[in-house]
């Protein structure tokens, strides 16, 4: 079994290829631009989009966020949570 997502979907190309076609057809639907802009917005507002830091914006709230390492903020689990502790 896989450790992680990323080491499946490295082993298995064409359940990658897959999820990036289903990830692409969400990304255009109202919900998912919706999320991707507030995300985008919070990334542009702590001045670490695109600029290859590490860091990550870590949205606390629903108009909160603040910088985090990436490894950290994407390695918590969210199950039944809707937003990181505080």
């Amino acid at each position: 079994m896989a450790k992680s997502t990323s080491d499946y979907y490295k082993k298995n190309p064409a359940a990658k290829k897959r999820r990036l076609k289903q990830q692409a057809k969400y990304n255009k639907t109202k919900k998912g631009l919706k999320i991707r802009t507030a995300a985008n917005e919070c990334n542009r507002k702590l001045k670490t989009y695109g600029n290859g830091d590490g860091k990550d914006a870590s949205h606390t709230g629903p108009k909160t966020c603040k910088t985090e390492s990436a490894k950290k903020n994407r390695t918590r689990p969210r199950k039944g949570k809707k937003y990181a502790p505080k």
